[in-house]
């Protein structure tokens, strides 16, 4: 044979078939531009000026990683429905006399054409847009924007090679599929339809078991960390629940809509039925596979966008002042009022020397040790928290928090009075209903008030630990017993400190030049020098909120910007499998449209068809997908307070506004897809050219 042939052959069977490869080759070029523009921003220098650029790199290298193994996974389905669809004339080529070899080199060229185009075309689409993302990113973390226009080498070599590898792998598994597929089977793998599916009962109620396990893990969890490990196993749980719900259940739901007499045996109702009943163990995967992409959508989108339009109230809750700086103090001896004094004075003087007016103070002193809580008793040995690591450990872990009666008063105003033993408490979680707590090794505290609000900086602090609050007298009252246990390495457990908060009515540049000079002057290098040593200050951290608000953007601005490339990403996938699933059971459903077309079926009556089958089973993952989120809402809210944020209106509000958005797009996707299952079964499209 010639050798152009070959070459000759692939491109007509592309171009003979374009309706199916099109798609293809566009989503191809879609992903090699998404992984493109990840490498571009995370190796490039456009945000070596933003604050938190190693962080950004980090979450951009991982969102780049992602997109790759996503796009190797799916490109790999998707393609197999063009095999699917070339089986037929790769058959009739091996009866005319083309070998297996010879098969094997149209592939090769198929495929080398598809992956010169894809990955070209997806280069220079990444190239072109890689700036305005980069703007766009950017401009999200209120940076230094820069307009010269920049082609990342790196990057579009390390985009080529991954492509490469996919593209080898599908010519591989493409070349397995006909090898090993008599010519027989080649011409007959379109004709071949599924045996009537049975309704595996027991497969569908395991099915449904696995979501009321996930949906019961989701809404029992009450803290971020037990969320972190609960969130894993219910998504595994989702994901398998959901395809046996759909691939069992879906052949039970078309097997009771057959028994329905009155419905079955309607125009528009018995075609449709009667042939998804045939295909619906395939057609359930495929819905499946829909949802839970819906479902990764709208939990990336609505969470993200909750931590980016939340920003504000994380950083007001974490910083109520704009200056905070902590002392660590040695024990007792050090929280004399003289010393604490003293302590603030300096603050003050430095903040004074650089022309800056402390205003809006808080100070207070504090002791907190973390314990686990069972009934009453308060569990602080480490030996026996060893032994009670688990999952309810984390549950029932807190961190107590001793304040002094005095200062409580002083900074709210306030004119509570406690005898010895007495605590009010103010219990962030709202969980604990006992009326004391039992200290091991320490006292006994009985709760003679429950407090609704706490000293502002302290209750303006969101911990993936529930805080506890103690009012108490005197902390070393309190704490005594306590105050002498170590952990494995001797450090004592119990820490005290004195924290000092301060406004300075300035902009952020003279804030951080504050900053700046606080931290070098009270370097911990210099406390001997400066009188800390001999003071009892063990150590010094300083917050500043302006640079924290740059921190946050940066985190919080490229999680929400990932978001929206991988949602993007998702959204594609999911628009390619309805496309090829409606291509696909198109041509499959044509003959027997045909049929029916003969014994009287008008076009209206096609139509009318079509709808009732698409909408019978179309909109189930929407609906599944939003019910998966509803139930996932209260583990997501969990594993946000490990962000600082406790917003549950805000995540509500862009939780429902994601699923709407996204019922609208898919609503037209439904559209669509629905035109072009109708041209392919009417003969519309063949009677139009």
């Amino acid at each position: 044979m010639k050798a152009g042939l070959y070459p000759k052959l692939a491109f007509d069977s592309i171009r003979k078939n374009k309706r199916m490869y099109l798609p293809f080759i566009f989503t191809s070029s879609g992903m090699v531009m998404m992984y493109y523009i990840m490498e571009f921003l995370s190796v490039g220098n456009a945000i070596d000026m933003v604050y938190g650029a190693d962080i950004m790199r980090e979450v951009l290298s991982l969102g780049g990683w992602v997109i790759a193994i996503f796009s190797a996974i799916f490109l790999f389905y998707t393609n197999s429905f063009l095999i699917k669809r070339r089986k037929k004339e790769f058959g009739l080529y091996n009866i005319l006399g083309m070998g297996k070899r010879n098969l094997a080199l149209i592939l090769f060229w198929e495929t080398l054409y598809i992956a010169v185009i894809s990955v070209i075309a997806g280069l220079f689409g990444g190239i072109a847009v890689s700036k305005l993302a980069e703007l766009g990113m950017v401009n999200m973390l209120h940076g230094k924007v820069q307009y010269d226009l920049s082609v990342s080498v790196q990057a579009v070599i390390q985009t080529a090679v991954l492509f490469g590898i996919i593209f080898l792998l599908l010519l591989l598994n493409a070349i397995r599929q006909v090898r090993f597929s008599s010519a027989v089977s080649l011409l007959r793998s379109e004709n071949v339809g599924e045996k009537p599916p049975k309704g595996n009962i027991f497969f569908g109620i395991v099915g449904v078991l696995l979501l009321i396990g996930a949906y019961f893990i989701a809404v029992r969890i009450k803290d971020p960390v037990t969320a972190l490990f609960g969130f894993f196993v219910a998504v595994i749980m989702v994901i398998i629940g959901t395809y046996l719900v759909f691939i069992s259940g879906s052949v039970v739901f078309c097997r009771l809509l057959q028994k329905n007499k009155s419905y079955y045996y309607k125009p528009n109702h018995f075609v449709s039925v009667s042939s998804m009943s045939y295909r619906m163990k395939r057609n359930g995967a495929g819905l499946a596979s829909i949802c839970i992409l819906a479902t990764m959508v709208l939990v990336m989108i609505s969470s993200t966008a909750c931590l980016y339009f939340g920003l504000e109230s994380v950083l007001s809750k974490r910083f109520p002042r704009e200056i905070d700086i902590t002392f660590g103090l040695s024990d007792e001896k050090n929280f004399s009022d003289e010393t604490l004094n003293e302590l603030c004075t300096k603050i003050d003087e430095t903040a004074l020397e650089n022309g800056i007016i402390p205003a809006n103070t808080i100070k207070y002193k504090q002791a907190y040790i973390s314990g686990m809580v069972a009934g009453n008793r308060v569990i602080l040995d480490v030996r026996e928290l060893d032994e009670n690591f688990g999952i309810d450990y984390y549950s029932n872990l807190r961190t107590f928090y001793f304040i002094p009666l005095s200062d409580y008063n002083s900074q709210n105003g306030k004119n509570e009075t406690l005898s010895d033993g007495e605590a009010l408490m103010y219990d962030a979680n709202g969980d604990f209903k006992g009326d004391s707590f039992s200290f091991d090794h320490g006292k006994t505290i009985k709760i003679k008030k429950r407090l609704n609000d706490i000293i502002a900086a302290m209750d303006s602090r969101t911990y993936v630990v529930p805080d506890i609050v103690l009012v108490v007298p005197d902390i070393f009252s309190a704490t005594e017993g306590i105050d002498r246990l170590a952990d494995y390495n001797g450090n004592r457990m119990i820490s005290y400190r004195f924290e000092y908060y301060l406004d300075t009515n300035e902009n952020s540049q003279r804030q951080r030049e504050l900053y700046d000079v606080v931290k070098q002057k009270f370097a911990p290098s210099k406390f001997d020098d400066i009188g800390f040593s001999e003071i009892g200050v063990t150590s010094l951290s300083i917050g500043f909120s302006a640079m924290e608000r740059e921190s946050f953007y940066s985190l919080f601005g490229t999680l929400f910007y990932l978001g929206i490339i991988l949602s993007v990403v998702f959204i594609t996938a999911a628009v390619l499998i309805i496309y090829y699933k409606q291509i696909s059971e198109g041509y499959e459903d044509q003959s027997r449209f045909d049929i029916m077309r003969k014994v009287g079926m008008t076009k209206r009556d096609i139509r009318r068809t079509i709808n009732s089958q698409l909408l019978t089973v179309f909109f189930l993952p929407l609906v599944f997908a939003a019910m998966h989120i509803a139930f996932a809402f209260p583990i997501i809210q969990k594993l946000l307070l490990a962000f600082g944020l406790d917003n549950i209106p805000l995540f509500a509000f862009t939780t429902i506004i994601s699923v709407i958005v996204y019922a609208v797009f898919y609503t037209i996707v439904y559209k669509l897809t629905s035109n072009a299952y109708y041209n392919i079964v009417s003969g519309a499209r063949e009677e139009t050219s």
